[in-house]
């Protein structure tokens, strides 16, 4: 089977690999969709961690269950499957609070080395992936094609519950990449109303496709006061960094009303992870800063079902499409952001 492994930096080798057998206890998925995330970017970037000399990467995967084991009850053979990349360890304080995300043992499909990822024609799933992962059926009449962008959906639906994000709220994206989008789409979806602010021409203009009230150009104005200016001197309710900018992120605090909400969604980069804020804003303001990290498994359910419903336009997400053997190629594409999803299909 066709495999892509990475192994240096921005260095993906195609290599013809003997087909995977089903676990006892899993499944064999016959992968048919992978978009290309922000985070398979950044690793793209550094090359494999150290001591690793190649791995497997791919976590937004969708595909047919082609094989399984003898020990499997639940699955069966032509069951159409959408995955996430989280395996939680189901023992540590978080997992026992149901904190799935913050589990301190947590492993990634197409992340953690050791566990292959979906940039490959197939991919074992074992006992501990299908109990302990995030697996969901995709709905009948969906693409394997938005299956796979339930991952991406996820985090930003379990965002949006975080904040509590509503009618006539005010809400600033900042950030129009592929989770800029969604986070517009599902706030839009809520009855907010949405800024974007976001530096690339292109993506300004795919982002309209999403709904927002306003896009901004941060590099012709100063967002702040165009946020004050839209929301008669007041400020907006929420604020999302979707961006790995940490300048973007005091900006936030600036933009938000008094009792307003800032997240920090995106992350920054490991090498430059400090950001300053100014404190006394949040204070006298009584502002909330808090940070948005993956998902319990049940926004991934709701993120298909939302797809399926059509409450989401998902289709508008998927701006490039590539074969495996132009995973480099795609990968390019994707950094150079002039698009939004740039998704493998098999």
């Amino acid at each position: 089977m066709l495999t892509a492994i990475e192994t240096g930096v921005r260095t993906l080798e195609l290599r013809d690999v003997p087909a995977l057998s089903p676990p006892d206890d899993g499944v064999l998925l016959q992968v048919k969709a992978c978009g290309v995330c922000g985070s398979d970017l950044r690793r793209w970037r550094e090359g494999p961690p150290p001591g690793v000399d190649g791995f497997v990467p791919g976590h937004e995967i969708a595909g047919e269950v082609i094989a399984v084991g003898k020990q499997v009850q639940d699955y069966r053979v032509g069951d159409r499957l959408a995955l996430g990349p989280d395996i939680h360890c189901g023992h540590c304080y978080y997992c026992r609070h149901h904190l799935y995300n913050l589990c301190v043992n947590t492993r990634f499909l197409g992340v953690t080395p050791s566990v292959p990822g979906g940039f490959a024609e197939q991919v074992a799933l074992g006992r501990d992936v299908l109990e302990r992962g995030i697996v969901h059926h995709i709905p009948d009449g969906l693409g394997y094609d938005l299956g796979a962008m339930a991952e991406p959906c996820s985090s930003v639906l379990a965002t949006h519950d975080k904040l509590g994000t509503s009618l006539n709220d005010t809400v600033v994206v900042i950030g129009a990449g592929p989770t800029g989008a969604l986070l517009t789409a599902v706030a839009k979806a809520r009855g907010a109303r949405v800024f974007v602010s976001q530096r690339s021409q292109a993506r300004r203009e795919l982002v309209r496709g999403f709904g927002p009230d306003e896009v901004i150009d941060p590099t012709q104005v100063d967002v702040v006061e165009r946020v004050r200016e839209l929301t008669g001197g007041l400020g907006a309710d929420m604020a999302i960094c979707a961006n790995p900018v940490a300048a973007t992120q005091a900006e936030a605090v600036r933009m938000v009303r008094k009792g307003g909400k800032v997240v920090l969604f995106g992350g920054l980069p490991k090498a430059t992870p400090m950001t300053t804020l100014d404190a006394n804003l949040i204070h006298y303001g009584e502002l909330e800063v808090m940070g948005a990290f993956s998902y319990h498994p049940n926004y991934h359910a709701l993120a298909l079902d939302l797809f399926a419903q059509g409450v989401i336009p998902a289709e508008k997400l998927i701006t490039h499409r590539f074969p495996l053997r132009q995973i480099q190629e795609a990968f390019e594409t994707a950094d150079r952001g002039q698009g939004l999803k740039v998704l493998i299909e098999f």
